[in-house]
């Protein structure tokens, strides 16, 4: 193999490796802050591609979306221009833990996010694979490709996904491969393992797809949309729900189809080592796990405006094709199914994340960045938002910037990379509202607020949508301070509850307020909802803040506080948390118990 040393022109100030969805906005948030940014991937026709569900968003996943929207980042624009449906879930629920889902054009949205990047100042995109790191005195300095060219660069950001050592199963079928045949990065997978890392197995997989044509549809409950008049992005839009989505459910012939096929199952063989997310398991494993269900949901979506595929999510699968069409058949609405593409499990490599900082840099290897999957996660949604931090920080690395760091009281980022970095992971790892402490804070409707500092600060949104968010801000909060003192917080209440936004529009002029955004005005409604509690959670805060660093002795006996529950006593009991911050990231762990802790580590040391 002939290598080609690097010249100039060979050098960039960031490379990332990968162009999924971690890539992508790593790359797009580099190249934004004046970054002379390559991106390398295997297929510049798989550029933001969605080789699972094609949705975006959801409860928890939405607010990474939305987030991402603040920074201007590539997902939320292609999610605007190509999506097929788009819901608001859990409407019967306060703003804090909604989740806006878009169903999306697969096709479509690969190629806009390839046209975004193509148009991008200070981006190149190159198709080729990596081989090898260059890694000089334990510092990233450049890659070497499979062609043998080298090039250089002063930061690195990996974003392989699931394609490190990654393998393919369709019953005892086993390819060394990537989604869709895609080859698997095997050297460079030998090139992170050189680097001394802490590395794991982990599985994921996909349903079989379906011919539209040869669905019934009219034996399944259609879901309904809510009007909408916004999607992720901080400009209104109008939403056209282009296409249908359906529910139809499993059965006990189902199941006893899986059943009868478990023996040629790849995960009841031994042929799969690698540990599967637990909020998305294969349908193998429902059956098993939840053996008196009869019934599980089955959310039948479409794939593509330009295709007749259908993606029966909830249905992911590595039984061999015959069995796949077997237990299909006999779900409603799919008795004469036919299956155009055979499911599969894909299982592939991770780096165990406690080994990087929050900035998400290798505290071994100093310039080099590691976002998505690669990380120990899943799903589109927290892959970019690891992107967008990754391209950032190595950005403001190469520049000679401040990095990005957001904490877990301002953004569901944060505190995805707080959770990765600090409790590491023992399973894929998937973002839910639950995993906020503060939910009443971090809001999708108040995501602007909240992060545009930030996203200005690094040169990523103009000057003009900065005041306008500012403008918007101190609307929402005018409003909201004027509804209390006018002794209105009941009247404005009872109508938002109604879902008569007309009628609280004029409710607010006629207390001499302009009208407002349909955002504006759910978080308006958020604040006036959630005033009082939203002061405690403020409150809670500082005082954590204050104590976060307050350390807990190692022979601190948790069953003697009786405010905790069991179940946190024999967590904090196994796990021994060193500080009250450590002990905060405890799955279960409440702000409460958190106050508690303080006050007995303080009362029993003589610190009160």
């Amino acid at each position: 193999m002939t290598q080609t040393l690097s010249s100039p022109a060979n050098h960039y100030d960031v490379i990332i490796i990968g162009g999924g969805h971690a890539g992508v906005e790593a790359a797009y948030a580099s190249a934004r802050k004046g970054a002379q940014t390559l991106l390398i991937t295997i297929d510049t026709n798989r550029i933001g591609w969605m080789p699972c569900n094609p949705a975006i968003g959801g409860v928890g996943k939405g607010h990474i979306v939305f987030e991402i929207a603040a920074f201007d980042g590539c997902m939320p624009q292609a999610a605007r221009t190509t999506y097929l449906q788009a819901r608001m879930l859990n409407t019967s629920r306060g703003p804090a833990v909604q989740g806006l889902r878009v169903q999306i054009d697969k096709y479509a949205y690969s190629k806009t996010c390839k046209k975004i990047l193509q148009e991008q100042q200070n981006l190149t995109i190159i198709e080729n694979q990596v081989q090898k790191l260059l890694i000089e005195n334990n510092t990233a300095v450049g890659i070497i490709t499979t062609s043998g060219e080298i090039y250089t660069s002063t930061t690195t950001v990996i974003t392989t996904g699931v394609f490190l050592n990654s393998c393919t199963y369709i019953g005892t079928e086993k390819k060394s491969s990537g989604y869709l045949g895609s080859p698997s990065s095997d050297e460079l997978a030998k090139s992170i393992y050189s680097l001394d890392l802490k590395m794991g197995r982990l599985k994921t997989g996909t349903p079989p797809r379906l011919l539209r044509s040869s669905i019934d549809f009219s034996t399944m409950e259609m879901q309904e949309c809510e009007p909408l008049t916004y999607l992720f992005e901080f400009d209104s839009c109008t939403v056209h729900n282009t296409h249908d989505c359906y529910i139809t459910h499993t059965n006990k012939t189902t199941n006893d189809s899986i059943t009868s096929n478990f023996h040629l199952s790849p995960l009841f063989s031994g042929a799969i080592s690698g540990t599967s997310p637990r909020y998305c398991p294969s349908i193998e494993l429902k059956v098993l796990q939840f053996a008196s269900k009869e019934s599980h949901h089955i959310f039948v979506e479409p794939e593509s405006a330009a295709n007749d595929e259908i993606y029966p999510n909830g249905l992911s699968t590595s039984l061999p094709l015959a069995a796949q069409q077997e237990f299909i058949r006999t779900i409603a609405g799919f008795e004469n199914a036919i299956i155009t593409q055979a499911g599969y499990a894909i299982e592939y490599d991770f780096v165990h994340p406690t080994q990087l900082s929050t900035q998400l840099e290798v505290k071994k290897v100093k310039n080099l960045f590691l976002a998505g999957q690669i990380n120990g996660t899943t799903g589109y949604e927290e892959a970019a938002g690891q992107g967008l931090i990754a391209g950032i920080n190595a950005a403001a690395r190469a520049l000679g910037e401040e990095p990005l760091v957001l904490n877990r009281y301002e953004s569901y980022i944060g505190i995805m990379i707080d959770d990765l970095v600090t409790c590491g992971i023992d399973e894929p790892y998937r973002m839910f509202t639950s995993r906020a402490e503060h939910r009443l804070i971090m809001r999708q409707d108040n995501t602007f607020e909240r992060l545009a500092v930030h996203a200005y600060k690094h040169r990523l949104i103009t000057n003009e949508k900065y005041a306008r968010i500012q403008a918007e801000t101190s609307a929402v909060h005018t409003a909201h301070d004027l509804i209390i003192k006018t002794k209105n917080k009941e009247p404005f209440l009872a109508l938002m509850r109604d879902n008569n936004h007309e009628k609280a529009q004029e409710l607010l002029t006629t207390l001499g307020e302009a009208r407002v955004s349909s955002r504006a005005l759910i978080s308006i409604y958020a604040e006036v909802l959630y005033g009082p509690y939203k002061e405690r959670e403020i409150a809670e805060i500082k005082k954590f803040k204050s104590y976060q660093t307050l350390t807990i002795p190692e022979t601190f006996e948790y069953h003697e506080i009786p405010g905790l529950s069991n179940e946190l006593q024999q967590k904090l009991t196994r796990t021994k948390p060193a500080t009250i911050a450590q002990a905060s990231l405890i799955q279960g762990m409440t702000p409460a118990g958190i106050s508690l802790l303080i006050f007995k580590i303080r009362q029993q040391y003589g610190l009160l």
